[in-house]
């Protein structure tokens, strides 16, 4: 058997090591964020406040996704990474500091226009009703205190983006965990206020995260300032080709990631106005799906982007494929069990993590009805992760941009559908039902275009191990469906972790029958070279 070359062998450590080390804090960062939700839930509750609360704070999310971790890192890394690559570190250091600039008084600027619009905008609530105008009040009032974490989140997310470049991934990985930390602890100080209402709760929560965001940002400028790069003002240097080239690339990506947001917020709005409590459950949902989907989606989105850049800058087609292939298999193998049991599971997962307090059993209903339809779409959420870096790292926008806008209209037709026909303990599971279409349908456009531009993406010898993958999380799931009825009279958190072990072990017991020729082969490796 032929040994692969050395390169290759490098090339898959490094990535699945730096993979594992954003995937250990982003782990971190998840329990800590399971932790908060499972406070949060009992001390707001998925009523009016939640509902409100992330209706507001989906605005700065929005920004932060698009002008931070979305569209200026997909258009700033690769030409970062370039310089760095093709001419130095110093070079690169001054290009960064043009764009900070240029992205920080951008985003100063609208701040302060929002904050304007929104003095107009509260205004217009005379022909509400009480509860109506509540709810709107509070919406308002919390979009307000959360406006400036958008500046802070996305200096800190362009922060990120510079670190990673640098092949620096821990102090960005454990960014997330500061927020976490301040939420739980804001949390922690409520439940010694049990009286305080619900809309002066989630107030305090707000400047929590207002000041978390601030922390956030200054810990991202001091680990830059300790990578070589000082973060500081500059107004030189803005007519650098370069610079150009990341403004004219986050035009194009802006759009793309716009559209996604865009998608984003009227999702928000439609769960808004298709039930008082849809928007909150739905964020729930979403964030028990992200779960794995952060630990191991994140992070290999967060690793391949400056690793195919340094592949395409000088080159190396055939190890970005390397890179590429590498990549999917190992998301596969989390994902696809993953979304198996979290379908089966729902309730159960649900109920343990958020039911208690002001979160009641109709919650954990239809928490647990989004969460099972979210769950399908995990596969298709993890491979988008390693298909949009593939298209940034070649500094190409427009593909990503003609995907988005296709799959925007097919989520909005859906999800409009989804409110008009659906009862409305049905709708918020049409939204998420949606959601799952349009990423399998992206997913699939990203594929084609990809094989247009590169030819084949090497991804072949892949589809044996993946079709292994896919039939041992079926058994993982028929196992979980048949050891259910045993551990249903225990304790709900033993039930629970139960049948996490037992679909475990039944997974891993599959996998190694399928793949034992393969596993066979790796030890037989690892013992040649020791």
């Amino acid at each position: 058997m032929l040994q692969e070359p050395v390169a290759a062998v490098k090339r898959k450590g490094g990535i699945l090591r730096n993979a594992f080390t954003v995937g250990a804090f982003t782990a971190l960062s998840r329990v800590l964020g399971l932790v908060r939700e499972m406070m949060q839930s009992r001390l707001i509750g998925a009523g009016v406040e939640q509902s409100a609360f992330t209706m507001a704070f989906a605005i700065p999310n929005m920004a932060r996704k698009l002008f931070g971790e979305g569209a200026l890192t997909a258009a700033f890394v690769p030409v970062f990474k370039g310089t760095v690559e093709t001419d130095s570190l110093e070079q690169a250091a001054r290009l960064a500091r043009s764009v900070m600039t240029m992205v920080l008084l951008m985003l100063g600027a609208f701040v302060v226009l929002a904050f304007g619009a929104l003095g107009v905008f509260a205004g217009m609530h005379q022909s509400m009703g009480v509860e109506d105008v509540e709810r709107f009040t509070l919406t308002v009032g919390l979009v307000r205190t959360l406006l400036p974490y958008m500046l802070f989140i996305c200096g800190a997310a362009f922060g990120m983006g510079v670190l990673n470049s640098l092949g620096r991934f821990r102090a960005s990985s454990f960014m997330p965990c500061l927020l976490n930390l301040c939420w739980i602890g804001v949390l922690c100080w409520l439940s010694f206020f049990p009286e305080l209402g619900l809309d002066q709760r989630i107030r305090r929560v707000a400047v929590a995260i207002l000041a978390a965001g601030g922390l956030q940002m200054a810990f991202l400028m001091w680990r830059m300032h300790v990578a070589g790069v000082t973060p500081r003002l500059s107004f030189k240097g803005w007519r650098d080709p370069k610079v150009r080239l990341v403004w004219r690339n986050l035009g194009v990506a802006a759009l793309g990631a716009g559209a996604v947001q865009l998608n984003y917020l009227l999702d928000q709005i439609l769960a808004y106005c298709a039930s008082p409590w849809a928007a909150g459950v739905i964020g729930y949902a979403e964030r028990l799906m992200d779960l794995p989907l952060g630990i191991v989606g994140v992070a290999f989105g967060t690793v391949l982007l400056p690793t195919f850049s340094g592949l395409f800058a000088r080159g190396d087609i055939e190890g970005a494929r390397d890179a590429m292939r590498s990549s999917v298999q190992s998301l596969m193998f989390v994902m696809l069990p993953a979304a198996a049991g979290l379908f089966v599971l729902a309730p159960e997962v649900t109920g343990v993590i958020y039911q208690g307090g002001a979160f009641g059993s109709e919650a954990t209903t239809r928490v647990a009805r989004a969460l099972a339809v979210y769950s399908l779409g995990l596969a298709f959420f993890g491979f988008t992760k390693s298909l949009v870096p593939w298209f940034q790292a070649q500094n190409d926008m427009k593909t990503p941009l003609r995907v988005s806008l296709a799959t925007v209209v097919m989520n909005a037709t859906l999800n409009i559908a989804a409110v008009v026909l659906l009862p409305e303990e049905w709708r918020h599971v049409g939204l998420a039902a949606s959601t799952v279409v349009c990423a399998a349908a992206g997913c699939a456009l990203l594929a084609v275009f990809a094989r247009r531009k590169n030819g084949c993406l090497g991804l072949a010898p892949a589809a044996k191990p993946v079709a292994a993958m896919f039939a041992a999380s079926l058994v993982m799931a028929a196992a979980l469906v048949a050891i259910r009825p045993l551990v249903a009279s225990w304790n709900q958190v033993f039930s629970l972790a139960a049948l996490v072990t037992a679909g475990a072990a039944v997974y891993a017991v599959a996998m190694l029958a399928m793949l034992r020729g393969r596993v066979k082969t790796l030890v037989r490796r690892r013992r040649r070279s020791a």
